[in-house]
C-alpha cells in the first residue's frame, strides 16, 4: 500500500477518533508513543479508518455495540470507560448506556453489569454538564411470566421456545427465570427499542466467543425485530477490534449459518 493511501486511512481514523473521542484523541496515540508508536497508528488507521467509518451502522449504532462488548467481556475497564464517553459524544443518552448495561446482566452475568455501571457513574460524574440520567421510573404492568413469553415469541419465535422446551427435564425453573427475568423484566424495559437490544446482544455474545448457540438466536431475534443481515454481519465485523479476528470469524460463521438457513425457508 502506497503513502497516500496509508494517510487516507489514517486521516479517515483520525477524524472518526476525534468524532468519538471529542478532543481527547491525541491523548490515545500519544499514550502509546514511547512504547509502541505503530499501535497508536494501528488503532487509527484500522480500528477506526477501515472499521469504524464502514456504511451500514450509525455512529450510535456502534458505540452501543462496543460499551456491550466490552462490558460482556470484563477486561477492559479504561476503554469501557473511553467508549461510554464516546457514546455520549456521539449522541447516546446516558439512560441508553445505562440500559445497554443492565441489558449485560442476562448474557455476562451481574458483575459484569454492575462493574460496567461504576465506569459509567465514573464517567457521568466527569462530564456534570450533560442532560441528566431520567431513570425508569416503572416496572412494566402485568405478569412477568406471560409478559416474558410473548417477548420471547416476539423476538426469537420458534427458536426462543425450544431452549424453553429444552430446560424441562433437568431445569424447569431457570426456564422460568429466563422467562420472567430476562424476558419478561429486562428485556420489556423502555429505553432502548428490541432491533437495538437484539444488535447489542449479537456485539455481547460475538465478543465473549463461548456462547455460539445463542448468537444463533439471537441473530434470528435481530432479523426477527428488524434489524437487517447487513447490521449483523457490521457489528460482528467491528468486533475483530475489541474481541480479536478469531472472534468475529465466528461470530461471521455463524452468521452465515443464520441466513442460510433463513433462504431455505
Amino acid at each position: 500500500m502506497n503513502t497516500e493511501q496509508q494517510n487516507d486511512r489514517y486521516e479517515r481514523g483520525y477524524a472518526a477518533l476525534s468524532e468519538v473521542a471529542d478532543g481527547a484523541q491525541d491523548a490515545v496515540i500519544d499514550g502509546l508513543a514511547d512504547i509502541a508508536p505503530h499501535m497508536g497508528r494501528y488503532i487509527v488507521e484500522f480500528g477506526f479508518g477501515d472499521i469504524y467509518t464502514r456504511p451500514g451502522l450509525t455512529r450510535r449504532q456502534r458505540q452501543l455495540g462496543t460499551v456491550a462488548a466490552l462490558a460482556a467481556m470484563g477486561n477492559a475497564a479504561p476503554q469501557l470507560r473511553f467508549h461510554i464517553g464516546g457514546a455520549l459524544n456521539v449522541g447516546c443518552t446516558r439512560q441508553e448506556i445505562v440500559e445497554v448495561l443492565i441489558h449485560v446482566c442476562v448474557y455476562a452475568g451481574f458483575p459484569a453489569a454492575l462493574n460496567g455501571l461504576t465506569a459509567a457513574r465514573e464517567v457521568f460524574e466527569s462530564r456534570p454538564d450533560e442532560p441528566a440520567l431520567v431513570p425508569v421510573s416503572d416496572a412494566p404492568d402485568g405478569d412477568r411470566f406471560v409478559r416474558g413469553q410473548q417477548a420471547l415469541a416476539d423476538i426469537d419465535g420458534h427458536a426462543g421456545q425450544q431452549v424453553i422446551d429444552s430446560l424441562k427435564d433437568i431445569a424447569p425453573d431457570l426456564a422460568r427465570y429466563l422467562l420472567e427475568f430476562a424476558f419478561g423484566d429486562v428485556y420489556s424495559r423502555t429505553g432502548l427499542d428490541l432491533p437495538t437490544r437484539e444488535l447489542v446482544t449479537v456485539a455481547l455474545c460475538t465478543a465473549l466467543g463461548t456462547v455460539g448457540p445463542q448468537l444463533r438466536v439471537h441473530l434470528h431475534g435481530l432479523l426477527n425485530v428488524g434489524g437487517t443481515r447487513e447490521e449483523a454481519v457490521e457489528i460482528i465485523t467491528q468486533m475483530a477490534g475489541y474481541a480479536g479476528f478469531p472472534a468475529a470469524l465466528n461470530g461471521l460463521t455463524a452468521a452465515r449459518e443464520v441466513f442460510a438457513a433463513r433462504d431455505a425457508v
